[in-house]
């Protein structure tokens, strides 16, 4: 009698501590490692998936499955001592000291550390015992979620699931093992800029109109090569006149192409008839928008204007692309332009240095939310206008104005400032 009691118990803890282990392994899968499974034609991954489209039903049958044996196993433990010590007091608290003890140890810490440190593996191999409780016992687990729904609804508490998008679940998922070291700090910006270009405009990552290579449409065409085959820019804005009136676009490979049937004499270069349209869009334009307009268009190369007509900066598919894998630098291009580090820790900046490329170029964390610029963060912190020599903190980082022209400041050192 005592023996089949104790083997009884023991069984009755296995299997509350396989609904403990299922529980943990199957709410803690991945979902993203189960969809794949699954569309490689693993089984067993379906079926997990199966299990967890309904999170509610399976959990309900689950703990349905494991309080039956919990209690059923305290029942015959309380008859055991009641049946070796006698009625009484006595064989009650030990009946519930001992099942506590080995119910905590055995069928709860240990099943779930060993089904949180396997739990794909171990998910997909309960999937099938527990799809086969969950189908026994589903309508059991609908009655119950129904008594549940309507207490909480007489009692005002059947509140709405905050909605969590795809976007911010990746988002999340990046900047966790970012912060466990799984992921590296560049692949982070990667991933992390992909998910970016819906929040940015063309205003955010275009090359101001200041750092535009432009080319005066009036010089002798001679001139004009010169200076083309001198820029490290394959394409090349003309304008006549003012800045602002820009006629065309030069592509380096028109101007050889026209230049090479002519030998030395380029007076006779057709300059109207090689430039191209240049492409005008809004400073507002999202840029994934824009990355799709390029896409479409063939195109890696617009003007950026603002809602008055007036020439902002241009925008090309690499400085979209740059958003995402960072920096692409050939031949020709300088590391990141207005940026100089200095042997003391800082950087010498230039004003019109977007606040993007100074943190991707030394790792810091500058907010760029109010300004896209050094020069308009510090504007917007500060409510003024710096003059050189003032010194500001924001943000955890030292401004030192360098320089001023007119009413724009040109150069500052920034630096970050160490927190003890």
């Amino acid at each position: 009698m005592v023996i089949g009691y104790i083997i009884a118990i023991v069984v009755l803890l296995g299997m509350s501590g396989f609904f403990s282990g299922s529980e943990t392994a199957l709410t803690a899968a991945s979902r993203a490692r189960m969809h794949q499974l699954e569309k490689e034609g693993d089984k067993r991954a379906a079926a997990v998936n199966r299990l967890i489209a309904n999170r509610e039903r399976l959990i309900g049958s689950i703990l349905l499955g494991n309080n039956l044996v919990n209690i059923l196993a305290s029942v015959l433990a309380t008859s055991l001592f009641t049946l070796l010590f006698g009625q009484g007091g006595l064989a009650l608290a030990m009946a519930t000291g001992v099942m506590t003890i080995l119910v905590l140890v055995f069928s709860e810490v240990l099943p779930k550390t060993y089904a949180i440190t396997r739990t794909d593996s171990m998910a997909m191999s309960v999937a099938r015992p527990i799809g086969i409780l969950v189908l026994a016992v589903s309508w059991i687990v609908s009655l119950i979620q129904a008594i549940v729904m309507m207490t909480l609804k007489i009692l005002r508490l059947s509140t709405p699931a905050d909605a969590v998008t795809a976007e911010e679940e990746i988002r999340g998922a990046i900047d966790l093992h970012a912060f466990e070291g799984g992921v590296n700090a560049a692949d982070r910006l990667r991933l992390v800029g992909a998910l970016d270009l819906k929040e940015l405009t063309v205003e955010d990552v275009m090359i101001h109109r200041k750092n535009i290579k432009m080319l005066n449409a009036d010089m002798e065409p001679r001139q004009i090569v010169m200076k083309a085959l001198a820029s490290p820019h394959t394409r090349l804005p003309l304008y006549r006149g003012e800045k602002e009136e820009i006629v065309g676009i030069l592509h380096a490979k028109d101007l050889l192409r026209a230049a090479l049937p002519l030998g030395g004499d380029l007076s006779s270069l057709d300059l109207e008839g090689i430039l191209r349209k240049p492409w005008f869009v809004p400073e507002t334009t999202p840029v994934q928008d824009q990355l799709d307009l390029f896409l479409s268009k063939r195109s890696h190369f617009a003007l950026v204007v603002d809602e008055y007509g007036e020439l902002q900066g241009l925008i090309t598919l690499e400085d979209i692309l740059e958003e995402i894998v960072g920096s692409i630098h050939d031949e020709y291009d300088v590391a990141v332009q207005g940026v100089r580090p200095q042997p003391d820790g800082s950087v010498n900046a230039d004003g019109w240095v977007p606040i993007r490329d100074l943190n991707r170029a030394t790792g810091w964390e500058l907010p760029d939310d109010e300004a896209v610029t050094v020069a308009g963060l510090v504007i917007h912190e500060a409510q003024t206008i710096p003059e050189p020599g003032q010194s500001f903190v924001f943000h955890g980082y030292r401004f030192n104005i360098l320089r001023r022209q007119r009413n724009q400041v040109t150069g500052l050192n920034i630096s970050e400032i160490e927190t003890t």
